[in-house]
């Protein structure tokens, strides 16, 4: 390029900042939007920017930071007269990529990546939540979520108390004037109980809160909160967006104006995603919609022959017909037949103890995996009292209905016969 077409380009860039332009490489994505493109083929394409490279499959970009084109460029980067990639710690193309794809699928305006689900979790916390207010949540969470909350956001003057998240009337009278959040698991961890969104964004709005709903075991392959009228919805994008348990990240997803909230706490917290593991979760949501189905046409299987095995006392499984929020898993869950993979099951031993019981079926496996991760491809077994939760007091992990004869089932994608021969090698030694 020559001196004057050098000097021109920094003019032109000088003049498109003081317009408040966007940059290029930030413009609409390489698939049209509006065209009415049906889930998957969004799952595939949506998000995707094309460099100047022409790249087919999107790329990897590891730059912590950007080049400007001028001191002016880069001044109206930093003070937002022009949009564009300012530092990887809150603008990264393929974070942007993932968020973009996260946010057509969820049906909501915007999406803000992080570190990790509980990254996500702690983002929606600091983004709409102070001192002085009140966060009404479900029992039936995550352990790490309660913990979050009990020990760390209590201590710095948020109040926090918990219902049972299928009983309406526990959430309607434990709203408060100063009750800010109202957050949920739907289906929940580890016993797969289902909350009536419909119900609580009602409630919520009805008293100025927030309706959150995470989202991670049906993901937007089954379910679709926003359509509930839920304000944000919140990823463990670890668990079924990668599906393969290879690296960890959340998001949240919602309203272009609650999501420059979260982003602000991303920006200046450093709760930030990876750009490799953003394009880990970019392919993930390609086999999405795939993957899910197969998940839960197992899960079903499953569900049944834990539900008419002898030594199989409960069930946790919303897609089993005497399950209580069976019909509103069937109207919440957009796919037929679709009740997500997770469930838990509660066992019995004669002359061994329900933990005894629990642990003799867990170790009798020889093909599924011991862990806590879960929404991965290979099917998972965890104690949740021993493990996910073994941090709660005793009496919060009753209250959460996490019992020492309860395990946590992550049914994969192996062949649901040698899944279901597995469980049978403990439950038939009982």
């Amino acid at each position: 390029m020559t001196q004057s077409s050098d000097t021109q380009s920094n003019n032109d860039t000088q003049n498109s900042a003081a317009q408040g332009v966007v940059d290029s490489n930030w413009q609409n994505d390489a698939l049209d939007l509006t065209a009415g493109y049906a889930m998957q083929t969004l799952s595939v394409r949506a998000g995707q920017h094309r460099t100047d490279e022409g790249e087919h499959s999107e790329a990897i970009f590891t730059t912590s930071s950007y080049v400007y084109q001028s001191a002016a460029d880069a001044a109206a980067h930093f003070n937002g007269s022009k949009q564009g990639n300012v530092y990887s710690r809150h603008t990264n193309p393929s974070v942007r990529t993932f968020e973009r794809r996260l946010a057509v699928l969820e049906g909501g305006e915007r999406a803000v990546a992080t570190a990790s689900g509980m990254g996500a979790i702690l983002t929606m916390c600091l983004a709409y939540l102070k001192a002085g207010d009140h966060l009404l949540a479900a029992k039936q969470l995550f352990g790490s979520s309660i913990g979050l909350f009990n020990n760390y956001f209590v201590k710095y003057g948020v109040e926090v108390s918990y219902v049972d998240c299928f009983d309406n009337d526990a959430w309607a009278a434990a709203v408060q004037d100063n009750t800010r959040v109202i957050y949920c698991e739907s289906p929940s961890n580890p016993l797969g109980q289902i909350a009536d969104m419909t119900f609580l964004s009602e409630l919520a709005h009805q008293h100025g809160a927030l309706f959150i709903v995470d989202n991670c075991f049906a993901t937007p392959a089954i379910q679709k909160p926003l359509d509930f009228g839920a304000d944000i919805v919140i990823h463990s994008a670890t668990k079924y967006i990668d599906g393969q348990g290879r690296v960890l990240g959340g998001a949240l997803v919602g309203s272009d104006e609650l999501m420059q909230q979260a982003f602000t706490v991303v920006r200046s917290g450093g709760i930030s995603m990876s750009p490799f593991n953003a394009w880990v979760f970019t392919k993930g949501l390609e086999t999405l919609t795939l993957r899910m189905k197969e998940h839960c046409a197992n899960a079903n299987k499953v569900a049944r022959f834990l539900a008419d095995h002898p030594k199989v006392s409960r069930v946790h499984f919303s897609g089993l017909s005497d399950h209580p929020a069976h019909e509103l898993a069937k109207r919440q869950h957009y796919r037929e037949d679709c009740f997500g993979a997770i469930m838990g099951f509660e066992v019995k031993g004669d002359g061994k103890s329900e933990k005894e019981a629990a642990w003799h079926v867990i170790d009798s496996t020889q093909m599924v995996s011991i862990t806590n991760n879960l929404g991965d491809a290979k099917t998972t077994v965890t104690h949740p009292a021993t493990t996910t939760h073994f941090r709660l007091k005793p009496e919060d992990r009753i209250a959460a209905g996490v019992g020492d004869g309860l395990i946590r089932l992550s049914v994969g994608l192996e062949d649901v016969d040698d899944i279901i021969a597995d469980l049978a090698r403990g439950l038939d030694t009982l």
